[in-house]
């Protein structure tokens, strides 16, 4: 277990790393535009994440501290975007499309919410 743990830590910190990285280029060369930066991670997170969902389904013999690591760790540290979008896609492939789409709306509209109503409060 504690190796598994490691593995995630050690992703999330290269995830983390990556995503700062990305931001810092984006606003140094068009600032206007930061908000591609988090569009750019967020898609590469995801065509990552269905990448490697597929490739460790087929491939069960790699070690679950690598699969982890990669998935959670990295993947996690640079977006949880990823981890989102694969969850509705499962959600669609195991026959519950009332579920996906509801937590799809949910998560989004709630997450605009909730955001909103912090920045109400502190304002």
């Amino acid at each position: 277990m504690m190796q598994i743990v490691l593995a995630v830590a050690a992703g999330g910190a290269a995830g983390s790393v990556l995503r700062f990285l990305t931001s810092a280029w984006v606003v140094a060369h068009w600032p206007r535009h930061y908000y591609l930066a988090t569009l750019a991670v967020n898609l590469v997170g995801c065509f990552l994440i269905g990448l490697l969902s597929a490739l460790f389904l087929a491939r069960t013999d790699l070690p679950l501290a690598l699969r982890t690591g990669l998935i959670t760790g990295v993947l996690g540290g640079l977006t949880t975007f990823s981890s989102f979008s694969l969850d509705v896609l499962r959600l669609f492939e195991n026959g519950q499309p009332g579920v996906a789409i509801a937590y799809l709306l949910s998560s989004l509209l709630g997450g605009l919410l909730a955001a909103w109503l912090g920045m109400l409060l502190v304002r």
